[in-house]
């Protein structure tokens, strides 16, 4: 049974870049019906919710301000009374208040889902490990694309690399569920 004593979400950069034209291929077709389960599941309990935004700093970048990708994607919205952390670097604890945040609220556990699990959610969880948080990933609510392979030349599909980057964070920075495991 999951223990939601001192559990806040965290949906990190569901934002529409993800599926604009011209994107790679996605591997989870699930993450937006998942990850608003886990929405529905916390406001129900009325359990707190920090969103995160991801605002690069890259000109070329889909997640820019003022890009139509930065918006987040229908459904992922805050909700009135429900934070909204914005970040420029992969790590939503990096140049922001969520560690602050985070003690206010008197969080015990951190359980994230999202976009990417091989970049934001990944890094996201090591950095809040290593700063001693009890991190959780909601693995079926998180989701990544295609990438060259830099060693190989080729694709290295996604589930490919989702497969590796969620067994990298089990075992040494958080616990792995699934939302079936979340209720």
């Amino acid at each position: 049974m999951f223990d939601f004593d001192g559990a806040v979400l965290l949906p990190i950069d569901m934002q529409k870049a993800i599926d604009l034209p011209g994107r790679p291929r996605r591997g989870n077709p699930a993450l937006d019906a998942n990850g608003l389960k886990l929405l529905a599941l916390w406001r129900e309990k009325g359990l707190p919710i920090v969103h995160v935004q991801h605002a690069s700093v890259e000109p070329e970048s889909w997640f820019r301000p003022g890009h139509e990708g930065y918006a987040l994607r229908p459904g992922f919205e805050p909700r009135e009374g429900e934070a909204l952390v914005v970040k420029s670097v992969n790590s939503a604890f990096i140049g922001t208040d969520l560690d602050l945040r985070l003690r206010r609220l008197r969080a015990k556990r951190v359980v994230c889902f999202g976009w990417a699990a091989d970049m934001c959610v990944s890094t996201t969880i090591r950095t809040g490990a290593n700063m001693g948080w009890e991190m959780v990933m909601v693995a079926d609510a998180c989701d990544c694309s295609d990438l060259p392979d830099a060693l190989g030349g080729g694709i290295i599909p996604a589930e490919e690399i989702f497969r590796a980057h969620v067994a990298t964070l089990a075992a040494d920075f958080c616990r792995v569920v699934r939302v079936g495991e979340v209720n």
